[in-house]
């Protein structure tokens, strides 16, 4: 190299500190600022050769002058800078010095390379300067910090607010993820705590605004993470930055990818409906419908089935619906308890999935978790999704593990698979057997569970019935001095339902303050319903209340529009209209959907209108009841309690009751419905005594 231009280049970069230059700070996303220098007086017409020179300028430049400003940017107010639109997030600072500038010598041999100097010592002089630099500068740039390790390092929230008070790096998204994992491994009391010094802390406005600033800039996936602890941490969603942070993922939606649609699908599920969630879960939905055959994973595509809601188009449910088909062979047993959930918040009942997730549940139930199994009952119910298969292999591995169970998961078992009409007897006996045990253990809402699950499912042990309910209305008058009202009628009601009348129960709850206050109090329709059981139980069953008789409002009648096609059958049957009487009101409220009158053999029908006082006591009434498919348990011939407690009261009042199954009726054509009642009416077979109707129907 020539001589001369080696000792103009070198006095180029010595002048270059000494020249006033415009500095603009851009913040970068890799966590420190790169400063871009806008020379003075530049001309873009230069000539390629001056313009090498010239870039060299900025090599020059000292480390303690190049990230002067990254710190004061992040505090609210810089001195001497001014905050420009152009430039997102750039402050733009004017140097009219610069610090420790390095002056020029008239000395030749100190300020000018020499002719002497070699190519290999002008080498060795930059080779100095640089390395000089470059540890200069790692003493001065902010360590980067991680929100793992932040984690790791701060016990509390506000921990984390100090460190970044003491010294701010990018992305401000790393503080809320720390602080929502500290969050996530404190206890609840302490959570509550830790919440409200964060929103107290000083730093907080300052990393809510900061945080602001680099929504735009920030890679989208710390964006939408950041979103989700904010939102998780319990940041209200009506602050600026919450609202700042959603229209950002609004706007860049489009960089938006598989791992990106699961963290947002996240995000989306718990917040609450406004006008910027809407937006984005209807651009959410309109990505997914283009993007759903391209999801690789099963756990994306079950977060982002969740998200879309209920309200999502049917279309759109259906497409999902067919990808979880198309990927079922990759389903894990995670996946497969984890899609009756899915399904159930989405609110679509896909029969197929369900009978399939089903086969794997089952074949992998034990070990499974109480809150996966409840959850699993739970969107059955919802889905209004009955598998007789998948709920006795439920209820056999709660009862072959009955002793790992507290008595209140059990209960819990029991009160799902109520609602379900799902009877299962082995595990029924199993808790009446703990019960007859240790009954004192049972606190007023254990016992108000266990009675409505017994008396709704009717279930009746074959030896210790009796046993089992004295120790349940023993437990329950230990607790009559601090029972509510209500709960008190729910339990004399389901003992009622039972045929068992314990005393003091049924005298606290006579009382007629007690009386007043379920009338005048809470869901009184339902109060009045049930107490009007009670008048009816005491006067029908044997009980030793015969002659009480609470005063209560009438009840409504309802509506009841008798079966047109067993109306068709009984006619062609019984060769006439005048043979039977529709929609039939009895005393104590109850009413029957048909009547006949027939001998006490049931070999002959009766005209209403030939019988007559004196053949009065030979005459068999006989009730014909079109009975749904709910009135039963789950896929058997075992009659719910209300039924039970209806055709035990038919029979005290005169009557034999023949069930007709709505269901089987339905399906069958007029000639085959004829012989499917005659065989009912007309045959020996005929229900049990109230009794044995509600002990040993199975």
């Amino acid at each position: 190299m020539n001589n001369q231009a080696r000792s103009l280049i070198w006095n180029i970069r010595q002048f270059s500190t000494l020249l006033p230059r415009t500095r603009a700070l851009r913040i970068y996303p890799l966590g420190f600022s790169r400063p871009e220098v806008i020379h003075s007086k530049w001309n873009p017409r230069m000539k390629p050769k001056w313009n090498h020179l010239l870039n060299t300028f900025d090599e020059g430049l000292q480390p303690s002058v190049r990230y002067l400003f990254q710190d004061i940017f992040i505090s609210r107010s810089v001195d001497g800078c001014t905050q420009t639109k152009g430039i997102s997030h750039a402050a733009v600072c004017k140097l009219e010095r610069i610090l420790c500038p390095r002056r020029l010598s008239s000395d030749t041999k100190h300020s000018f390379v020499s002719d002497e100097t070699s190519d290999d010592d002008l080498m060795k002089i930059n080779s100095h300067h640089t390395s000089s630099e470059d540890v200069l500068t790692k003493k001065v740039r902010p360590t980067p910090v991680t929100y793992k390790k932040l984690a790791q390092e701060c016990n509390s929230l506000s921990d984390v607010l100090d460190t970044f008070s003491k010294a701010p790096t990018f992305p401000g998204s790393n503080y809320f993820l720390a602080m929502w994992i500290i969050a996530k491994r404190i206890s609840e009391d302490k959570r509550r705590f830790e919440k409200q010094l964060m929103f107290t802390h000083p730093a907080f406005n300052q990393l809510c605004e900061q945080m602001m600033r680099e929504a735009k800039i920030m890679r989208y996936d710390h964006l939408l993470f950041s979103l989700n602890a904010i939102v998780k941490l319990g940041i209200p969603q009506n602050t600026l930055m919450v609202q700042t942070l959603l229209r950002t993922i609004q706007e860049r939606i489009s960089e938006c990818d598989e791992r990106c649609l699961s963290i947002l699908s996240t995000a989306l599920v718990t917040m609450e409906p406004c006008m910027n969630v809407n937006a984005l879960r209807a651009g959410l939905r309109i990505l997914v419908d283009q993007q759903v055959w391209n999801i690789k994973h099963i756990f994306t595509l079950q977060t982002v089935m969740k998200c879309i809601g209920k309200d999502a188009p049917l279309a759109l449910k259906k497409k999902l619906e067919m990808k979880a088909l198309k990927e079922l062979d990759k389903f894990s047993i995670l996946n497969s308890q984890h899609m009756f959930e899915v399904l159930a918040v989405m609110d679509h009942r896909s029969v197929v999935l369900l009978n399939e997730c089903s086969k794997i549940v089952i074949d992998n139930i034990h070990g499974c978790p109480f809150k996966v199994l409840i959850s699993i009952l739970q969107s059955c119910r919802d889905l209004r999704y009955q598998n007789e298969d998948l709920f006795q292999s439920i209820a056999d591995y709660v009862t072959t593990t009955f002793d790992i169970w507290k008595v209140k998961q059990v209960i819990f078992f029991l009160l799902l698979f109520e609602t379900l009409g799902f009877r299962p007897p082995g595990l029924m006996d199993k808790l009446m057997e703990r019960v007859v045990q240790e009954p004192g253990s049972l606190n007023v809402k254990n016992i108000v569970s266990i009675l409505h699950v017994y008396s709704s499912l009717n279930h009746v042990h074959k030896v210790q019935n009796r046993e089992f309910l004295e120790a349940l209305a023993s437990a329950l008058t230990g607790c009559l001095h601090h029972i509510s009202s209500e709960s008190l009628l729910n339990a004399v009601h389901s003992f009622c339902l039972m045929n068992y009348f314990p005393l003091a129960p049924i005298n606290q709850l006579i009382k007629e303050n007690i009386i007043n206050e379920l009338l005048t109090s809470g869901d009184t329709e339902k109060n009045i319903h049930k107490l009007h059981v009670l008048n009816t139980c005491l006067k029908l069953d044997e009980s030793s209340y015969k002659s009480v008789h609470i005063p209560l409002p009438p009840m409504p009648l309802s509506a009841s529009h008798p079966n047109e096609k067993l109306a068709e059958v009984l006619g062609r049957l019984l060769e006439g209209q005048g043979c039977f009487s529709r929609n039939v009101q009895l005393p104590h409220n109850y009413h029957i959907d048909f009547e006949i009158r027939m001998d006490t053999n049931r070999t002959q029908v009766f005209s209403f209108s030939d019988i007559d006082a004196s053949s009065a006591t030979n005459i068999q009434r006989v009730a014909v009841l079109c009975v749904p498919k709910s009135a039963y348990c789950l896929n058997s011939s075992h009659p719910r309690g209300w039924l039970a407690m209806k055709i035990r009261h038919l029979n005290v009042m005169g009557f034999h009751v023949v069930l007709i199954h709505h269901w089987e009726l339905k399906k069958l054509k007029m000639q085959d419905a004829v012989t499917f009642v005659r065989k009912k009416i007309y045959s020996d077979e005929a229900l049990p005594n109230t009794d044995a109707t509600v002990e040993s129907l199975d």
